[in-house]
Protein backbone atom coordinates (compact mmCIF):
# COMPACT_ATOMS: atom_id res chain seq x y z
CA UNK A 1 0.00 0.00 0.00
CA UNK A 2 0.97 3.45 -0.91
CA UNK A 3 1.72 5.80 1.81
CA UNK A 4 -1.03 8.62 1.45
CA UNK A 5 1.11 11.35 3.18
CA UNK A 6 4.37 10.85 0.51
CA UNK A 7 3.17 13.71 -1.84
CA UNK A 8 2.40 15.79 0.74
CA UNK A 9 5.40 15.65 2.83
CA UNK A 10 7.72 15.44 -0.44
CA UNK A 11 5.91 18.80 -1.74
CA UNK A 12 6.42 20.37 1.48
CA UNK A 13 10.01 20.12 1.38
CA UNK A 14 10.25 20.92 -1.94
CA UNK A 15 8.62 24.33 -1.09
CA UNK A 16 11.33 24.58 1.58
CA UNK A 17 14.06 23.85 -0.50
CA UNK A 18 12.66 26.23 -3.20
CA UNK A 19 12.31 29.12 -0.08
CA UNK A 20 15.32 28.49 1.41
CA UNK A 21 16.92 28.74 -2.99
CA UNK A 22 15.47 31.54 -3.17
CA UNK A 23 17.02 33.11 0.35
CA UNK A 24 19.89 32.28 -1.33
CA UNK A 25 19.51 33.73 -4.66
CA UNK A 26 18.69 37.23 -3.10
CA UNK A 27 21.24 37.59 -0.98
CA UNK A 28 23.88 37.03 -3.33
CA UNK A 29 22.24 39.43 -5.53
CA UNK A 30 22.36 41.79 -2.82
CA UNK A 31 18.49 42.41 -1.76
CA UNK A 32 16.79 40.73 1.40
CA UNK A 33 14.07 37.70 1.16
CA UNK A 34 11.37 40.03 1.73
CA UNK A 35 12.71 42.72 -0.41
CA UNK A 36 12.52 39.89 -3.45
CA UNK A 37 8.88 38.92 -2.24
CA UNK A 38 7.75 42.72 -2.02
CA UNK A 39 9.66 43.00 -5.73
CA UNK A 40 7.48 39.78 -7.15
CA UNK A 41 4.24 41.14 -5.95
CA UNK A 42 4.39 44.51 -7.11
CA UNK A 43 5.90 43.10 -10.78
CA UNK A 44 3.26 40.22 -10.70
CA UNK A 45 0.48 43.09 -10.16
CA UNK A 46 -2.05 43.36 -13.03
CA UNK A 47 -0.53 46.98 -14.04
CA UNK A 48 2.55 46.76 -12.92
CA UNK A 49 1.92 48.65 -9.25
CA UNK A 50 0.89 47.90 -5.80
CA UNK A 51 -0.40 49.85 -2.70
CA UNK A 52 0.73 49.20 0.43
CA UNK A 53 -2.74 47.82 1.24
CA UNK A 54 -2.48 44.98 -1.69
CA UNK A 55 0.57 44.25 -0.20
CA UNK A 56 -0.34 43.61 3.01
CA UNK A 57 -2.87 41.12 1.86
CA UNK A 58 -0.20 39.80 -0.31
CA UNK A 59 2.76 39.47 1.41
CA UNK A 60 0.72 38.17 4.64
CA UNK A 61 2.98 41.05 6.61
CA UNK A 62 1.31 43.66 9.35
CA UNK A 63 0.93 46.74 7.48
CA UNK A 64 3.61 48.69 9.65
CA UNK A 65 6.13 45.75 8.16
CA UNK A 66 5.05 46.34 4.29
CA UNK A 67 5.50 50.67 5.18
CA UNK A 68 9.00 49.72 6.87
CA UNK A 69 10.10 47.25 3.65
CA UNK A 70 8.92 49.57 1.10
CA UNK A 71 10.87 52.67 3.02
CA UNK A 72 13.83 50.57 2.68
CA UNK A 73 13.25 48.98 -0.91
CA UNK A 74 12.70 52.70 -2.22
CA UNK A 75 15.51 54.31 -0.44
CA UNK A 76 17.70 51.36 -2.02
CA UNK A 77 16.51 52.16 -5.49
CA UNK A 78 14.36 49.45 -5.41
CA UNK A 79 10.53 50.98 -6.27
CA UNK A 80 9.11 54.20 -7.50
CA UNK A 81 6.24 55.89 -5.44
CA UNK A 82 3.50 57.32 -7.39
CA UNK A 83 0.29 59.77 -5.60
CA UNK A 84 -3.04 58.46 -6.89
CA UNK A 85 -5.04 60.49 -8.80
CA UNK A 86 -7.82 60.05 -7.84
CA UNK A 87 -7.41 59.24 -3.13
CA UNK A 88 -5.01 61.38 -2.10
CA UNK A 89 -4.55 58.69 0.38
CA UNK A 90 -3.53 56.03 -1.59
CA UNK A 91 0.18 55.75 -3.16
CA UNK A 92 1.22 53.08 -5.83
CA UNK A 93 4.56 51.78 -5.91
CA UNK A 94 5.94 50.23 -9.08
CA UNK A 95 9.76 48.69 -9.18
CA UNK A 96 12.55 50.92 -10.70
CA UNK A 97 14.93 49.81 -13.25
CA UNK A 98 17.21 47.83 -10.54
CA UNK A 99 14.16 46.29 -9.04
CA UNK A 100 12.87 45.02 -12.17
CA UNK A 101 16.35 43.97 -12.85
CA UNK A 102 16.76 42.37 -9.84
CA UNK A 103 12.96 40.65 -10.02
CA UNK A 104 14.35 39.55 -13.64
CA UNK A 105 17.66 38.63 -12.68
CA UNK A 106 15.85 36.19 -9.45
CA UNK A 107 13.35 34.56 -11.51
CA UNK A 108 15.71 33.54 -14.71
CA UNK A 109 18.19 31.96 -11.27
CA UNK A 110 14.91 29.82 -9.70
CA UNK A 111 14.16 28.70 -13.27
CA UNK A 112 15.11 24.85 -12.48
CA UNK A 113 13.69 25.04 -9.24
CA UNK A 114 10.12 26.63 -10.00
CA UNK A 115 10.06 23.54 -12.62
CA UNK A 116 10.86 20.86 -9.74
CA UNK A 117 8.69 22.36 -7.52
CA UNK A 118 5.66 22.43 -10.23
CA UNK A 119 6.75 18.29 -10.96
CA UNK A 120 6.11 17.69 -7.54
CA UNK A 121 2.61 19.68 -7.62
CA UNK A 122 1.50 17.82 -10.23
CA UNK A 123 2.18 14.33 -8.56
CA UNK A 124 -0.29 15.69 -5.99
CA UNK A 125 -3.78 14.21 -5.67
CA UNK A 126 -6.63 14.63 -3.12
CA UNK A 127 -6.98 10.73 -2.69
Amino acid sequence: MTNPYRPAAEFRAQLRRFLRRSEEIARRIGITPRQYALLLQIAASEDGSSTVTQLVEQLQLTQSAVTELVQRAEHAGLVCRRASSTDGRVVHLSLSETGAARVAEMHAALGPERAQLRRIMEALTDD
